[in-house]
């Protein structure tokens, strides 16, 4: 059938090749670097000859060098961005513009170009998970001996510190982060020369074409190359777990920055005002937080839709070369903003104190003292403790507030037996402080705990955060090496 000798469809190109071209500034800069690597490989394969080499180099050079993607003349009456460029090349240097389609497909640019535009965002991103847990570590560092109450369903649960509950969300970020790491080696593959989808005749050196372009390898299968979606999936999935580790964190912040909690107070520039009630300042930021995670969801309930089509179509990349980059840029921004949120966070210690003393969150303490000083089973213990704080409640009282005597009381109740507990002293058992004092055992409360785990987390977001610069350091090494090297070849 051939190419139609007909122009595009109004309808076509309002839609489709228009969301193809609202794409193209992410993808200018791989586009630029992938037609250097090509024209290279070419030229030293002997495909094209080395002055009709020399004039498209320098053309996309030119480019490279002057014009950014937001001045380059995208325009979808010409298709996408491959035809676009073609359109602009063609009309500068004439046919020899058309050396830069041998034995490569529009699709290969493609996936080059978002391949480099991700491998960026993606070490960024990594960066930020890391950020974000050194923050934590700081935080948990600091508050350590913070007792407050830490909580289940927004109830109190048991006595615990501010240092412990924060460390929750480090541990999720760095594994996150690791994992972001694994899926950066993914994307840093070149799927470069490997033509249509069964490979090119030219014998074009698919090394050379990774190499130039600092990839670490190739993607063994050629026809793999063109249509893998699964480390997208990856990318996706990763960013929305990353960002709904934070959201958790923003929903308890929310609460906790309350009148009614004010265990917590965000520093005001994370914050907004009401411009109507003047008593109101809003935890904006946190507010950012929660939403992005709803969205990254959707993304990739939608990109998982789009990528069940049969193989071999495009239909999944398209969407791709949009969806992935600005997930990513997404997820970075909200993991750079929640860093600063932990940063500058003030905690309020004595308010969390008050809250710890005016509950019953020593119950399960208490129960475990009754099931080893009276020698009943946990569960007879519980039925105790549970009646007598019922009734001890009813009275107004609090758990610092229970009694030998109370537990007898309750007891006989309900047990139709008293459990000689008369005249002990429950003052210990009931110290919240002496209570998160015996959680010594690996990964507990225990201040000292505490701190051994904070800083076990603020080494590992330094391990992750020098891994994210070397990454980025050599891209930026390898990119300028391709520059210099199709600058010598320009200049033959």
């Amino acid at each position: 059938m051939g190419p139609s000798a007909e122009a595009p469809a109004p309808e076509l190109v309002s839609s489709g090749f228009a969301l193809e071209v609202a794409d193209a500034p992410l993808l200018h800069e791989g586009l630029n670097l992938a037609d250097l690597a090509h024209l290279l490989v070419l030229a030293e394969a002997g495909v094209v000859p080395s002055d009709a080499a020399a004039r498209v180099l320098a053309a996309v050079l030119e480019v490279h060098r002057s014009v950014p993607a937001d001045r380059f003349p995208y325009d979808p009456a010409h298709g996408d961005a491959y035809n676009s460029r073609e359109a602009f090349f063609v009309e500068r240097i004439g046919d020899d513009a058309g050396w830069l389609h041998a034995g490569r497909p529009r699709r290969e640019a493609g996936r080059i170009a978002l391949r480099i535009h991700l491998r960026r965002l993606v070490a960024g991103l990594v960066a930020g998970a890391a950020a974000f847990a050194e923050s934590v570590a700081e935080l948990a560092e600091a508050h350590a001996d913070t007792v407050m109450p830490d909580q289940t369903y927004l109830q109190q649960a048991q006595p615990s510190t501010f240092g412990h509950y924060v460390l929750t969300f480090a541990y999720p970020a760095i594994r996150d982060a690791d994992r972001l790491l694994a899926a950066g080696d993914w994307v840093n593959r070149s799927p470069g020369g490997a033509g249509c989808v069964n490979g090119s005749r030219l014998g074009l050196d698919r090394d050379r074409t990774a190499a130039l372009l600092g990839f670490d390898g190739l993607i063994a299968h050629t026809r793999d190359a063109m249509w893998q979606t699964d480390g997208l999936i990856d990318l996706l999935a990763t960013s929305a777990s990353l960002v709904s580790n934070l959201s958790k964190l923003a929903e308890d912040l929310e609460i906790w920055d309350s009148q009614e909690f004010d265990f917590v107070e965000l520093a005001g520039p994370y914050t907004r005002a009401s411009v109507l009630m003047p008593q109101k300042r809003n935890p904006y930021a946190l507010s950012i937080v929660r939403g992005a995670a709803g969205v990254l969801i959707g993304r990739l309930s939608g990109f998982l839709a789009v990528v069940k089509t049969p193989s071999a179509r495009t239909d999944n990349l398209i969407f791709a070369y949009g969806e992935i980059p600005r997930s990513l840029e997404l997820a970075g921004k909200v993991t750079r903003l929640m860093a600063g949120v932990v940063a500058t966070l003030r905690v309020h210690p004595d308010r969390m104190w008050e809250s710890l003393q005016s509950g019953f969150s020593q119950a399960t303490d208490l129960a475990e003292f009754v099931m080893q000083a009276c020698g009943v089973d946990y569960r007879t213990a519980y039925v105790v403790v549970g009646a007598a704080v019922r009734r001890a409640a009813a009275r107004g009282l609090r758990g610092v507030d229970l009694t030998a005597g109370m537990l007898e009381e309750a007891a006989e109740q309900r047990l139709g037996r008293r459990l000689d507990l008369s005249g002990r002293d429950l003052t210990e058992v009931l110290d919240p402080r002496a209570i998160v004092a015996t959680r010594c055992s690996p990964g507990g409360a225990a201040p000292e705990v505490v701190r051994k785990m904070a800083w076990e987390c603020r080494d590992e977001g330094a391990r992750i955060h020098a891994e994210a610069a070397r990454r980025l350091a050599w891209y930026d090494e390898a990119e300028a090496a391709l520059v210099r090297a199709a600058e010598q070849a320009a200049a033959r």
